[in-house]
């Protein structure tokens, strides 16, 4: 623990998180010497499965949930023994008008359940068509920049030329609030559109850096489809996948190490790191850094700046029941959570909760959403009695600024499950399940825990704002590091985690774009 087998490597790796891993694999697999320090006793950063409820052998995924923008090539390069299962269910709105309970299905693929039930909640075909044409539209735009985001970057002009004017304006230069108000009538649908704009991501729909956009670009395009897969045997599964890749290829995986510094003249660098007894230093061509890059200039010799920092924005709640509660729409549960299952989300309701959030308030309802990842991987279940299944709660518009007393956490949660029960027949507390002492199943993670357990600043799952997975027309592309998008003002110092320009999500993207402007450079 702690210590690596020499004093200089080709390249070392300052942080074991999935992209880390993903670089090192490619890297080692290329026949350069790799380190990866890891500052945990573990690798594996947000993609982790843990047991996290005492006498409860069922190990979560208690950070990163699915998997969307991992591409198939890097599934295929590296030869990971790794699955992803599609959902049968896309997403289900459980909704309240007038005192009836109803809902909004979309089925994987899409049927005539689906339309059946936009008719019935909207009372026409109408918005069920505008639904069909928008997502025909982004898939059409998905499947001109997925097979980019595994070359070097494209401009903003070489994609513009390739997709259709109103989508562009609708996606990349107008804030995407005004093409959902536009295209579609019902609350509801507006706001289900709406959320792929909101994971992580704090802001109006009609917030003029177009931030939203970003986000939503990056929530559709995976693989050219934009589905969210779980991963089976939950998304350690994804991490031990990756570390076996880079074991395999001969890098060294080196946890209890925690750098301090980072110094470079240009020409190569050091890296500090503590093995836990006293501070060790080794020395590398490049170094690759899968941290957020707000970290990565503190390690670099720059000072602290609060007023710079990150500020991640989500509720993540972890639960196991005893069995799934039954719903008022009448809706089977095995399908109604089987996908999204949208809550407080209609578009007006987003909207106001950000408002609030914005004005320093804690949205009187939370919008949230819930996966039941046993209804796809009843794998990570272990030895448990039937019936028993896991939720997650994401919740929206939760920045972390509102969580300055602990009171707010509590009542954070209270909100969410309340969100829930709203639209239960058998509320959550008559369907947890205990741990081995008695307690209620219920684990929460607000952006402060983020930061306290991976050391993501400000807990942003992101590590920052998401950009354009492109180049503007008049960037400077002529070193490897620019062309790949992983470039700092230092020349031996890449990015290789999501806050270079293709990152965020559990995409494996950092790390193999990282690893190909090495491979270019060396």
């Amino acid at each position: 623990m702690g210590a690596t087998s020499r004093s200089q490597y080709d390249v070392v790796v300052v942080g074991g998180g999935h992209n880390g891993l993903t670089a090192a694999a490619y890297l080692a697999r290329a026949g350069l010497s790799v380190a990866v320090l890891e500052r945990l006793d573990h690798v594996g950063g947000a993609a982790v499965s843990t047991q996290a409820f005492p006498g409860r052998p069922t190990r979560l995924s208690r950070y990163s949930y699915l998997v969307s923008l991992l591409p198939d090539t890097v599934v295929t390069d590296l030869g990971l023994d790794l699955r992803l299962a599609s959902r049968s269910t896309a997403s289900y709105t459980p909704v309240l008008r007038d005192g009836v309970a109803g809902g909004l299905l979309v089925e994987r693929p899409e049927g005539p359940a689906t339309a059946a039930s936009f008719r019935d909640l909207t009372g026409s075909d109408a918005e069920y068509a505008a639904w069909q044409a928008f997502y025909a539209e982004v898939g059409a735009f998905a499947e001109v920049v997925a097979p980019t985001l595994t070359a070097p970057l494209p401009t903003d002009r070489a994609i513009r030329e390739r997709v259709s004017p109103d989508t562009w304006r609708d996606l990349v230069e107008e804030p995407i609030g005004r093409a959902i108000e536009a295209r579609f009538s019902d609350d509801t649908v507006r706001g289900v559109v709406a959320t792929d704009a909101l994971i992580g991501t704090f802001a109006s729909l009609h917030d003029p850096t177009l931030i939203q956009n970003r986000c939503f670009l990056y929530h559709l395009i995976g693989n050219g489809t934009g589905e969210w897969r779980v991963p089976v045997g939950g998304m350690g599964a994804v991490t031990d996948a990756l570390a076996r890749a880079a074991e395999d290829a001969g890098a060294e995986l080196v946890t209890g190490a925690g750098v301090s510094t980072i110094r470079t003249d240009g020409d190569g660098a050091e890296v500090d790191f503590h093995d836990g007894f006293a501070t060790q230093t080794v020395g590398a061509r490049w170094v690759l850094a899968n941290v957020a890059p707000w970290v990565l200039r503190i390690l670099l010799g720059d000072e602290d700046d609060a007023t710079t920092k990150p500020v991640g924005s989500q509720l993540k709640v972890n639960l196991l029941l005893d069995r799934l509660p039954r719903l008022k729409s009448g809706a089977d549960p095995a399908v109604a959570f089987a996908g999204t299952l949208h809550l407080g989300e209609d578009y007006s309701r987003l909207e106001a909760s950000y408002a609030e959030a914005a004005g320093g308030s804690l949205p009187s309802q939370l919008p949230g959403e819930v996966y039941c990842h046993t209804l796809t991987d009843p794998s990570i279940l272990g030895d448990v009695p039937e019936g028993t299944h896991t939720l997650t709660y994401f919740g929206l518009h939760t920045p972390a600024t509102l969580f300055t007393e602990p009171s707010t956490k509590e009542e954070a949660v209270r909100r969410a499950i309340a969100s829930l029960d709203e639209h239960l027949l058998d509320p959550i507390d008559t369907v947890v399940a205990r741990d081995g002492s008695g307690n209620p199943c219920i684990e929460a993670k607000i952006p402060q825990d983020i930061e306290a357990d991976l050391a993501m600043p400000g807990g942003h799952i992101f590590h920052g704002d998401l950009d354009w997975p492109w180049a503007p027309n008049r960037a400077d592309l002529s070193s490897p590091a620019a062309r790949w998008g992983v470039q700092t003002d230092r020349a031996a110092v890449l990015l290789c985690g999501s806050g270079a320009r293709r990152g965020g999500a559990v995409s494996g993207l950092g790390g193999h774009n990282a690893a190909q402007a090495i491979l270019e450079l060396r």
